[in-house]
């Protein structure tokens, strides 16, 4: 069944939710490993292993959130709930730096993965074009087209998995030592303590992905249950194999006085270790393996820009749809599903990025500096908002909840906001580009915001409820929804309505389609058009509830009037809510509704709930009253 506004659809399950989820984490590798190991040397396995603990506990917070808010935005839209709109859109506007990020850093390694592939290397500044091209390609090419995450996820996430399992089984095999992991290292001498406390937030950038899964709770066909598994597994697996990884990268080059890991191979740090295993096995086995790790890489670079350009879209519909951005951002379009000038603003910002600093002496460096700024003050917020909302909202329902709770408080979560917290003000005190590049990006988003709201006359902690939420429906239970089929657009979207909402609260739906017969004809007068039409609308109903796991139970009766028709229905089936939808030809006519819902809402037995359209957003009124 056609959906004439588009809107965000539950179509992702736990195999795919795990897919993106170790896509999205496990991407990071390919561009973290060279500069975390530029200055943690030696201790590189057990930064990345002490971070990834970190991430895990802060993922605890993460799962609870999404599984207890259901709405794309993830922590800026937790933090919107927990306190109010500013704070929400403050979280949400470092997040977009960290996309921004994720996109650069992606585009800018990918031509060196590719020239790994090909034996040979790419050198500045032709990587910085060639990422630009990447990111422009992309940007095109999700205008024009919607991505289909659960369709590739699986793929791209096997890829992955086999490229780093590679690396790792034949890496332990052919060059650990136990020797070359220590070698010149010496902890406060090599590295210094400063080097190793200006490591800890680098390591944040491998643990990309968790707010871009997040994002997909709207997305999730069952986001209380299949989000936190599919979370907690990939990030579990994603840290075994990046411990295991730097070992190996580190036993190939050892860190004695640096490590070429993090200098000549800083770019394309997978196809360094690659180079070093192909030395110890025949050309015939070794110069495969470079071509297939360099091209896989690629791909997977190619594929974290494009999930980080949606990502982008995902959040920026979020707060353009509750008022903290314009409202153009807020509006989704049918053949893409995320806003074009969302598209169009991550492209040419990260473009931006990545050719402002192309000048540094350390361009990846700043930029990896810079992310640690937003994501660590985003995992922050994050974590205070559970707590909050753990005691302003304790009757909220929460499929998950963090564990290790003294009465309310969660203390995983106090623990982790404290360490996240702190890891921050190390990245403040250690890092240039967070320092200064960081509170400048913040400050620029504050004009904006305070320049949208005022231009909607709306107060700058006031809360904006979007479009399609429902005030009184947030907690309100329903376990039987009856919605009576309309013809035309405006009845497609009554029943994706129903269905939303009961497959969030586990309700079962009644799609009614009422044949109203003249009063010049008996009831059972023989009506096969009508008759027909019945069915094949019920039958699309049935397949909507059956796409989206609910069960849409179809019925067809004859009368005289149709309110009269649907209140008798409610009252026979025990309905305890009513969808109906409201056209906006009745709105230019001296009543408001049509007289169909005049009635409903007079003698319904339930709860009556009215999707009303504004002018011009549907492509037509429908049919029927």
């Amino acid at each position: 069944m056609a959906r004439k506004l588009p809107r965000l659809q539950r179509v992702l399950d736990a195999p795919a939710l795990f897919s993106i989820a170790y896509g999205e984490i496990a991407s990071s590798i390919y561009f973290a490993l060279g500069i975390i190991a530029l200055h943690a040397l030696g201790f590189t396995p057990l930064v990345l292993l002490s971070t990834g603990l970190l991430f895990l506990i802060v993922s605890l917070s993460y799962a609870e959130g999404t599984a207890a808010i259901r709405e794309t935005g993830g922590a800026a839209t937790f933090v919107r709930i927990a306190f109010n709109d500013f704070w929400g859109f403050v979280t949400g506007w470092v997040l977009f730096l960290d996309y921004l990020i994720v996109i650069a850093l992606s585009a800018l390694f990918l031509p060196h993965y590719v020239a790994g592939a090909f034996f040979t290397k790419v050198h500045r500044p032709w990587d910085v074009v060639a990422g630009c091209g990447v990111i422009a390609g992309v940007a095109v090419i999700r205008l024009v087209h919607r991505t289909r995450l659960h369709r590739w996820a699986l793929i791209v996430a096997l890829v992955d998995l086999v490229t780093q399992l590679l690396i790792v089984v034949l890496g332990m095999a052919l060059l650990f030592s136990p020797h070359a992991l220590t070698v010149g290292t010496s902890l406060g001498k090599s590295p210094t303590w400063h080097s190793l406390a200006f490591a800890i937030p680098l390591a944040m950038l491998a643990y990309t992905g968790l707010e871009t899964v997040a994002n997909l709770a709207e997305e999730t066909r069952r986001p209380g249950r299949d989000l936190p598994r599919s979370l907690f597994g990939a990030i579990g697996l994603v840290v075994v194999l990046y411990v295991a990884i730097a070992v190996v990268g580190l036993s190939a080059f050892p860190p004695k006085h640096g490590t070429l890991l993090a200098s000549n191979w800083i770019r394309a740090p997978l196809v360094g270790i690659v180079t070093q295993i192909r030395e110890q096995v025949p050309n015939v086995i070794g110069a495969p393996l470079q071509v297939f790790v360099g091209l896989s890489g690629a791909l997977i670079l190619l594929t974290a820009a494009t999930t980080s350009i949606s990502g982008f879209g995902r959040l920026a519909y979020s707060l353009g749809e509750h008022g903290q951005l314009p409202r153009r951002f807020g509006m989704l379009r049918p053949r893409t599903l995320v806003a074009p000038e969302s598209i169009i603003a991550a492209a040419l910002i990260s473009i931006g990025l990545l050719v402002g600093t192309a000048a540094l002496a350390h361009p990846v460096l700043f930029l990896a500096s810079l992310f640690s700024f937003g994501v660590l003050l985003a995992f922050t917020a994050a974590q205070l908002a559970v707590i909050k909302l753990r005691f302003s909202e304790p009757n909220r329902r929460r499929p998950y909840r963090v564990p290790l709770s003294v009465g309310r408080v969660p203390i995983p979560s106090v623990v982790g906001a404290v360490l996240t917290f702190t890891v921050w003000v190390i990245a403040i005190d250690t890092h240039e580009g967070a320092r200064l590049a960081g509170p400048a990006w913040l400050g620029a988003g504050l004009i904006l915001y305070i320049v949208v709201r005022k231009s909607r006359g709306e107060g700058l902690l006031e809360r904006v409820v979007s479009a399609d939420e429902h005030r009184g429906l947030a907690e309100a239970e329903f376990s039987r929804i009856l919605v009576p089929m309309k013809l035309g657009d405006i009845g497609e979207e009554m029943i994706a309505t129903a269905v939303k909402l009961a497959q969030e609260r586990g309700a079962s739906v009644e799609a009614l389609h009422v044949i109203r017969v003249p009063m010049e004809l008996p009831l059972d007068a023989q009506l096969v058009d009508e008759e027909e039409e019945a069915e094949a609308s019920l039958d699309e109903a049935k397949l909507l509830g059956a796409e989206h796991g609910v069960n849409v139970e179809g019925k067809t009766v004859r009368a005289r009037s149709i309110g009269q028709a649907i209140v008798q229905e409610a009252q026979d089936s025990g309905a305890d809510l009513i969808v109906l939808g409201s056209a906006p030809r009745w709105r230019r006519q001296s009543r408001f509704f049509s007289p169909t819902v005049d009635y409903v809402l007079k003698k319904a037995p339930s709860e009556v709930l009215i999707v009303a359209f504004p002018q011009g957003a549907l492509e037509g009124d429908g049919a029927r009253g």
